[in-house]
């Protein structure tokens, strides 16, 4: 079944928040990891999946502290930032095949972050021709698949991956 998202993303972008909460310390407290699509906790971070997606596989990474500013993440923290954007694109790599990657944050209101206060790393997975006419003429967007469906198909390789790294952290 296929989804549109028509207008794409802006009902999101234009919503005035009701609940001040930060959504990144709501889903990472609550410990419903298949209602929030969380794909993986860390020591330090945790992944989960874009309910705004710009691609099927869209997902960010975030601080399991709640702050805005990189400066302000340990050592620590960055490094599972960067270790779980590496295993993002290994585990998008093997499901999607896409042809290539947008991996970065949106530092800021101006800089484009919708949830600014609360830093954050996207991994968008990209295909030849996935930004044609529709999201430009028709502000629409077609996501292929639906998020429980994503999420089934990559939380088990994340998990995998996971292991397998903590396994090797253990042998050196």
């Amino acid at each position: 079944m296929e989804h549109l998202y028509a207008p794409w993303r802006s009902s999101y972008l234009l919503s005035k928040r009701k609940d001040k909460k930060c959504i990144f310390c709501s889903k990472f407290k609550e410990k419903r990891d298949k209602k929030n699509f969380i794909l993986l906790r860390g020591e330090n971070c945790f992944a989960l999946l874009n309910l705004y997606p710009y691609n099927d596989g869209h997902l960010m990474i975030a601080p399991n502290r709640h702050l805005a500013d990189p400066d302000k993440l340990r050592d620590e923290e960055w490094s599972e930032l960067q270790e779980m954007s590496r295993l993002s694109l290994r585990v998008l790599k093997e499901v999607f095949h896409p042809e290539g990657f947008n991996v970065g944050m949106n530092l800021g209101k101006a800089a484009g972050a919708g949830i600014a206060e609360h830093l954050h790393l996207h991994v968008v997975p990209r295909w030849t021709g996935d930004t044609n006419f529709l999201p430009v003429i028709g502000k629409s967007k077609v996501i292929s698949q639906n998020l429980s469906e994503v999420y089934r198909k990559l939380v088990p390789l994340f998990k995998a991956e996971r292991v397998f790294l903590l396994e090797k952290d253990k042998s050196t």
